[in-house]
């Protein structure tokens, strides 16, 4: 019976690990027992030097999902194969996926939109570069990274004003 198995591998290996397993399954003729070989990603949008650029992200790292018909053959090919560490549940007996599970992990990058991942910090300079305070200066006092807003304490009239601008509307000093 075909479940999906967790297989841990050493971190930043996750690709050359599906890679070379996928060619251990063909050179070993075990296509009938290994059907998917998965490294779980998500998309996510990051500003880099004001541009909006969408990256691959592994959600799972050091971990490559397989679905696979589990007996001693597919067990071994998987267990062999270089940068594989093991199966994720007790060595001898390892524990399959719940169908939830799978949903969650594999169809994640279409249920939600790409998550924008902050490249600021708080205490950070800025510059506004657009809307209406654009040209403004300021610190970074809050970060929302859900929202994809920044609070930044700007100069006005002498005053420190908390203003809040969207990661877009700003660059790093």
């Amino acid at each position: 019976m075909f479940r999906w198995y967790v297989v841990n591998t050493y971190s930043g290996h996750e690709n050359k690990v599906k890679h070379n397993l996928e060619h251990r399954v063909v050179s070993l003729g075990q296509q009938r027992n290994v059907r998917q070989i998965v490294v779980p990603t998500e998309s996510v949008s990051e500003m880099k030097d004001n541009q909006k650029v969408t990256v691959e992200r592994r959600t799972m790292p050091g971990y490559v999902l397989v679905n696979m018909d589990l007996n001693e053959d597919s067990w071994a090919l998987v267990k062999g194969t270089p940068g594989v560490t093991g199966f994720v549940g007790p060595s001898s007996e390892p524990v399959p996926l719940t169908q939830s599970e799978v949903d969650r992990l594999l169809h994640q990058e279409t249920a939600e939109r790409p998550r924008s991942r902050a490249q600021f910090a708080i205490g950070e300079s800025i510059k506004v570069v657009s809307g209406p305070l654009s040209d403004f200066s300021g610190e970074i006092s809050e970060v929302n990274e859900d929202g994809q807003k920044l609070k930044v304490l700007v100069s006005i009239f002498g005053r420190e004003t908390p203003v809040e601008v969207g990661f877009d509307q700003v660059k790093k000093l």
